[in-house]
């Protein structure tokens, strides 16, 4: 694929997932936040299916990659999309994509704490930079807050997805090879969905179903189809053609995407602050993906020598 074609691909794919934050915002009051990730995978795993039959290589499941598909599954999709779903109940779109711009930040800690990930000092000064983009976000600004302890529960809520994003994120890397991507992301929309099961039936969606507008439904079939299915192979199509390292630095588009669609779509207020802190979080991203991108370039600088 051409590249500037490319380009634009993940530009759109990081606007879907923008998207994201605005339609699970406008289902969380009227879908609870298991409901909502069970029915967010259950399409997710249509199309995927669908997909999956076009394609001419046969995966065969053994019995060594179940406990990779039950972590990805439990953790990655599990215990993000929940505590994704629950946060947006308690704090804006708008904050919780500033705070889930520092997943690249996370996965590198992560990757540094238990897969024995180098940190560089540039990545370092990139961490410390967005964790007071952090801080200032949660705190709205307001240091006075340290001392209270009187955190948005919303925002607590969104870092912990993060930090389930990210564990998912090093240990798919680390354990996933020989997985086929699109087999590993397909077998944990499974496992996610079959773990929701009774918690789904504990929020008894007989009760609620029937007050559920279509709106919201339309919301779940966005973030079902644009943000888990078309993005996900847009990315995967750009991490084989340009390098994961050159792909990660279009997310730092999502936030920026968010704002814009928060103010309009859902008319939340953009404070100067949260504008502020994005820009400083986003510079601490960029920071370390800019080391990640140096060292992809040498590689293939000595693979092609």
């Amino acid at each position: 694929m051409n590249e500037k074609k490319l380009y634009l691909f993940m530009v759109l794919a990081t606007f879907f997932w923008a998207g994201a934050f605005i339609a699970g915002k406008l289902s969380v009051p009227y879908i609870p936040p298991y409901s909502l990730s069970f029915l967010r995978f259950i399409f997710a795993i249509i199309v995927m299916l669908f997909l999956l039959k076009q394609r001419k290589e046969k995966f065969v499941v053994e019995k060594r990659h179940i406990p990779i598909f039950l972590f990805t599954g439990l953790v990655g999709m599990f215990g993000y999309h929940v505590l994704f779903f629950s946060a947006l109940q308690y704090t804006t779109a708008i904050n919780s994509s500033i705070l889930a711009a520092m997943n690249p930040i996370v996965t590198a800690l992560i990757g540094f704490l238990f897969a024995k990930q180098k940190i560089s000092k540039q990545m370092l000064l990139g961490i410390i930079i967005s964790f007071i983009g952090v801080l200032l976000t949660i705190t709205s600004g307001r240091l006075s807050v340290l001392k209270e302890l009187q955190f948005n529960h919303g925002d607590i809520l969104m870092f912990m997805a993060v930090i389930s994003w990210a564990a998912y994120g090093v240990f798919s890397k680390s354990k996933g090879k020989g997985i086929p991507p699109i087999m590993l992301t397909f077998y944990s929309f499974v496992v996610c969905d079959i773990a929701l099961i009774p918690f789904v039936i504990y929020e008894k969606p007989w009760v609620w179903l029937p007050a559920v507008p279509v709106s919201a439904y339309m919301a779940v079939l966005y973030m079902s189809i644009f943000a888990s299915v078309i993005g996900y192979l847009v990315q995967q199509i750009s991490i084989r053609e340009i390098g994961p390292a050159r792909t990660a630095i279009f997310i730092n588009l999502v936030p920026i995407f968010s704002i814009i669609l928060a103010v309009l779509v859902l008319h939340e207020k953009l404070e100067v602050i949260k504008l502020f802190t994005a820009l400083i979080i986003i510079a601490g991203v960029f920071l370390c993906q800019m080391e990640g991108l140096r060292a992809s370039r040498t590689t293939e600088k000595n693979i092609s020598a």
